[in-house]
């Protein structure tokens, strides 16, 4: 599943839902928050497959946002798909498709080529 971006920063490109924890949430407390906030799905986080940081400059080149990203392979529980909160559209892709997701943010092919190689190894 992506999620194209409605807000700053990274205002309509393709991603993958999340956002920033809240105080004393765990991390898959926070990962079921944020999906269902952003798309209207309850899931369930089987497996935690990578981490990786995006430190993203502004116009002068200084660090203006700094991001650790920890992206779960999720099993969708219930819910009726929707965007929503800082999304602007949900769009599911299969492997195949997926490349062709353009704008997509820098990382994330990478991490959906890794989940569709867990997920076949599974």
């Amino acid at each position: 599943m992506l999620v194209k971006r409605g807000g700053v920063p990274l205002k309509g490109w393709w991603s993958l839902p999340g956002g920033v924890l809240e105080v004393g949430e765990t991390l898959a407390d926070g990962v079921k928050r944020e999906v269902l906030e952003e798309t209207g799905l309850v899931v369930d986080p089987v497996h935690m497959l990578t981490i990786f940081e995006r430190i993203m400059p502004d116009d002068e080149g200084r660090p203006e946002y700094h991001y650790v990203l920890v992206d779960y392979i999720c099993r969708v529980v219930s819910g009726e798909e929707c965007a929503a909160d800082d999304c602007a559209a949900i769009r599911w892709a299969t492997r195949e498709e997926v490349a062709a997701v353009e704008p997509l943010t820098k990382g994330t092919l990478g991490v959906i080529e890794k989940a569709f190689d867990w997920l076949d190894a599974a």
